[in-house]
């Protein structure tokens, strides 16, 4: 068994090793993301892995944009058998962890294993924290768990077993700056990762046409401005008792003096009046109403004096709508309306196979994502510069 919630004796800081959690298809980004952060990462899938202490548990959740969750890993080792899986989780230190009234819920995965039953897994990890806190504080009956949020999580895949400690609590996509809107909106971490993918860095114009809610233009914001993406929120750890609180405070501190004013124009359109007044309650929540221009237009309607900027959108997928034929008769509105913007970049996400037949112009590239469970892809069509 390998516990990695350790001490380094050189200078007495609790080191953990940790790993971040994203959407399929976004390794490589929040690699890249920590990479800059100044972490040595090593990926798998769904999962990039580092090393850090307290500090770096506040960064992380306080500065990634494209990440989903970031977890301590507590234990790993290898079990066969139910009984197995019990003395090893029962083996660790959890007063050292969770204190007599802490809550401690467990989500169980299973993956090509031998202990295949993700609800028994559940209640046999569970099982074995209860008995060995039970133990350490000397209870009898049950223990209250009415206290602060422990969120366990134990994977099993192909019999290697991963205990981990979620710190974040509510997934990282929730900023909190977007009001509730009907529609289905991108995940706030999602359009950061699209605008990760393009060569966005506030330096050149960024044009969103069909923006919805608001929410590829104002992460684009926050990215040319350097706000903080977690600047509104609040975390998991910060009820841990084991915490230092002063922490997430002195983080938010610094990020506001990161913060920048000055970035090329980014712009902002809709067909919809209703939700680019939602989009802008969004970018006021977040303070970055006035680097956006907002304008009600249909694509067909669209002109732009600006160049050598990126073009990006969320256009409606037909599928998801239900409306297959008037997504595809948009499709060929865009393709008539920026393809002769040849000093734009542009990328566009749908899951319709069929976009560059109905844009009228094959990708220079295509990733393939997902978009929640639907399957997506990002089209990608590079500038002709001069």
């Amino acid at each position: 068994m390998l516990n990695f919630f350790y001490k380094i004796k050189e200078d007495n800081m609790e080191k953990f090793q940790l790993y971040a959690t994203m959407g399929a298809g976004f390794e490589s980004v929040v690699a890249k993301e920590l990479q800059a952060l100044g972490y040595e990462t090593r990926t798998e899938n769904g999962r990039v892995f580092f090393e850090g202490t307290q500090e770096d548990i506040v960064k992380t959740n306080l500065w990634l944009r494209t990440a989903d969750r970031i977890k301590i890993l507590l234990e790993e080792f290898t079990a066969t058998s139910f009984e197995e899986l019990y003395d090893q989780v029962y083996d660790y230190d959890w007063a050292g962890l969770i204190p007599v009234d802490g809550q401690f819920p467990v989500k169980g995965r299973s993956v090509k294993s031998k202990l295949h039953s993700e609800p028994n897994i559940q209640s046999i990890t569970k099982k074995a924290v209860v008995d060995k806190l039970t133990k350490q504080y000397r209870r009898r009956g049950f223990l209250p768990e009415v206290g602060a949020f422990y969120q366990l999580d134990v994977q099993i895949v192909k019999d290697l077993v991963r205990i981990s400690l979620d710190t974040t609590g509510s997934s990282l996509f929730k900023r909190g700056y977007r009001i509730e809107h009907g529609g289905a909106p991108l995940k706030e971490n999602f359009a950061a990762a699209m605008l990760k993918l393009t060569p966005f860095d506030g330096t050149h114009p960024l044009i969103d046409p069909m923006t919805g809610s608001g929410t590829i233009a104002i992460e684009a914001a926050m990215i040319a401005r350097n706000i903080a993406p977690g600047k509104l929120r609040d975390f998991a750890f910060s009820d841990f008792d084991w915490f230092n609180h002063q922490l997430l405070k002195n983080a938010k501190e610094e990020a506001l003096t990161k913060e920048t004013t000055e970035h090329a124009e980014i712009w902002a359109s809709d067909i919809d009046e209703s939700v680019l007044a939602v989009a802008k309650l969004n970018a006021n929540n977040i303070g970055v109403l006035q680097d956006i221009k907002f304008k009600q237009v249909a694509v067909k309607d669209f002109k732009t004096e600006l160049e050598n900027g990126i073009i990006i959108a969320n256009p409606p997928y037909g599928k998801r709508l239900k409306d297959e034929e008037s997504a595809r008769a948009l499709y060929h509105e865009m393709g008539e309306v920026f393809r002769p913007l040849t000093s734009f970049s542009k990328y566009y996400l749908t899951s319709d196979l069929e976009f560059e037949r109905y844009y009228g112009e094959r990708a220079t590239k295509r990733r393939k994502l997902y978009n929640g469970s639907i399957r997506t892809d990002f089209y990608q069509y590079w500038a002709k510069r001069k």
